[in-house]
């Protein structure tokens, strides 16, 4: 079963500096119906304009993946962690027992991301913070693992992932137009995914660009590009 959530019928907010659609409940978003789709909480689609950010702030117990679309996002935290992460790339924080961390877009463009939620296995971990680079020729018409915390002894490529605290997979690939990418779901497993940009197919069903794609009782996922297009997946238990 697949079910398709235009951008425009998700969640939104604008303050000026930042540009949000919210896929599920978020803030003072709230919709029953769009409370999260398994461990997956939050998926945000932000757009943070040059210099904007969001000062320290607290987390805790959740698994914080941030996918950079376009420009470049700057992390500090209390635990002595700072870095930059650049388009393409992803960092992961685990907010484990509990973290105070900071993002700002950093340089004169604006940066665009997915910030993706996803609950742990379990609470009381340590918190940790990861950014890595991911190559874009590794990607193209090839779903690529970026984060994952999976141990499937099918899920080959995924020693270079950042880990996760949740038996998931996040992945991503480029497509040009008419480039296909496929992806097994093993029985009992779901799927999110989102075309970061272009228009798709999904086992034949179109997605417009940014929609989100909720993916059940389905045993494979079928991607065809329309347009040229970026696609990002969350396989999840």
């Amino acid at each position: 079963m697949i079910t398709i959530t235009p951008l425009e019928e998700l969640g939104r907010a604008e303050h000026g500096w930042l540009s949000a659609r919210f896929h599920f409940s978020f803030a003072e978003y709230h919709n029953p119906r769009r409370m999260g789709f398994g461990p997956l909480r939050v998926w945000n689609d932000d757009l943070i304009r040059a210099g904007g950010g969001f000062p320290m702030h607290p987390h805790r117990d959740m698994e914080i993946i941030t996918y950079i679309r376009t420009g470049a996002i700057a992390h500090e935290d209390d635990q002595g962690n700072r870095g930059i992460t650049h388009a393409g790339d992803v960092q992961v924080m685990s907010a484990g027992t509990g973290v105070h961390h900071s993002e700002f877009s950093h340089g004169d463009e604006d940066t665009t991301l997915f910030q993706i939620w996803v609950e742990p296995d379990r609470k009381g971990y340590a918190p940790r913070w990861e950014t890595r680079k991911f190559p874009a020729a590794g990607r193209q018409a090839r779903l690529t693992p970026l984060a994952s915390g999976r141990r499937h002894p099918r899920d080959e490529g995924h020693g270079n992932a950042l880990m996760i605290h949740q038996d998931a997979a996040l992945y991503c690939a480029t497509l040009n137009a008419g480039q296909m990418a496929s992806h097994a779901l093993e029985e009992g497993r779901r799927a999110y995914l989102v075309p970061a940009r272009g228009t798709i197919l999904v086992n034949g069903q179109e997605a417009p660009a940014r929609a989100g794609v909720e993916i059940e009782a389905e045993s494979r996922v079928k991607i065809e590009a329309l347009e040229d297009a970026e696609v990002v997946l969350l396989d999840l238990p």
